[in-house]
């Protein structure tokens, strides 16, 4: 009996510290959003950025004189989406992290794991190739890609579906399959690009230069009610997490679950690779720092998750845009950062296992 108040105690206590970090985290991003519209070659004051922001949100020109349009244009046209875009992928690629890594059950998952991010990338580099070879009006990269996760996603569900059971180990399978089709066809793609090949590999590689505020519009709602529902059901995924008989003894739908998750982190991937394009290790790696210094309860995992990718995400940005003379894509910093820090967390684990 003293030992499982003991339990119940030390889960009341990592609890209270996981919701207290979320809160940090959370006025730590706000923060960052702040300070990094000031980030940049041009020089804003830092009223004058509140100034402008304000005046938009409310519709009064009037608080914004004395500010060029050049300021105005710097600050709510390319500065605001771009950091908008950051959080939203940073945390949106974190998510799908965490709910990949607990639905497949293998602790190496990502966006990546069931080829939904490859479909993305065929389908915006499709959409490149039939924009620079094909037509004169060029056509949206990001329903290309949107349309290309989706896809893929149904053709690998559709394989990993054998007798009217989808196990994990199936979906990790046909995920591998269907992506190394598609890569292949990514890479016939780019070989046959001749000297218009860069825009493709410059997509590929991940970037936020010059995000738009439709894009916004397009992923806000899409990344906020994926996020939200599953939240909403984490106490269903942390019963699944122990074993499909085990969830099925306790009464859930493990179907109807593992549905619900795998189209809402599908959903998440296929808006982020269609506004970003491919940005690596947020998704591994941030759930990995949440889970294995906090907690792996997925009802705080996927929201401590979401505010430390796009914290993570976002100071990646402002590096690659602040530090050098040319944009460098985001992508390549995530994975400079990211592939040495995932080494040291891999490498910490196994010393203390042994």
């Amino acid at each position: 009996m003293i030992k499982e108040d003991n339990i119940m105690d030390n889960l009341e206590t990592k609890r209270k510290k996981a919701f207290l970090i979320g809160i940090v985290l959370l006025c730590l991003s706000v923060l960052l959003l702040i300070i990094s519209v000031n980030v940049g070659r041009a020089d804003i004051k830092i009223m004058d950025v509140v100034k402008i922001i304000v005046s938009k949100i409310t519709s009064r020109n009037d608080i914004l004189s004395g500010i060029s349009k050049s300021k105005v244009a710097i600050v709510w046209d390319i500065r605001l989406p771009r950091i908008l875009v950051a959080l939203l992928v940073g945390g949106g690629l974190a998510v799908s992290g965490a709910i990949f890594q607990s639905l497949l059950m293998n602790p190496l998952a990502d966006p990546y794991t069931i080829g939904v991010s490859t479909g993305a990338a065929f389908g915006a580099v499709l959409c490149i190739y039939i924009n620079i070879f094909i037509i004169q009006t060029p056509m949206p990269i990001m329903p290309f890609a949107f349309m290309g996760a989706i896809v893929t996603l149904l053709i690998v569900m559709k394989i990993a579906n054998i007798d009217g059971y989808m196990s994990s180990s199936n979906l990790i399978i046909a995920g591998i399959i269907v992506s190394s089709i598609l890569s292949a066809g990514i890479s016939f793609l780019k070989s046959t690009s001749g000297e218009q090949v860069f825009a493709i590999v410059y997509w590929l590689m991940g970037s936020l230069n010059s995000r738009t505020w439709s894009q916004v519009i397009v992923s806000l709602p899409i990344i906020l009610i994926c996020t939200f529902a599953c939240i909403y059901f984490a106490d269903d995924l942390n019963i699944l997490a122990f074993g499909e008989k085990e969830a099925r003894a306790l009464g859930v739908n493990t179907k109807r679950t593992r549905n619900i998750f795998l189209i809402c982190a599908s959903l998440i991937t296929a808006v982020c690779v269609s506004v970003s394009g491919i940005i690596g290790f947020i998704g591994l790696v941030v759930p990995h720092i949440v889970r294995f210094s906090l907690t792996s309860d997925n009802k705080y995992l996927i929201p401590i998750s979401s505010l430390l990718g796009a914290i993570l995400l976002l100071m990646a940005d402002n590096i690659s845009r602040s530090l050098f003379n040319i944009d460098i894509p985001v992508g390549v910093i995530t994975t400079l950062f990211g592939g040495p820090f995932f080494i040291y967390i891999f490498t910490s684990k196994n010393k203390s296992i042994q």
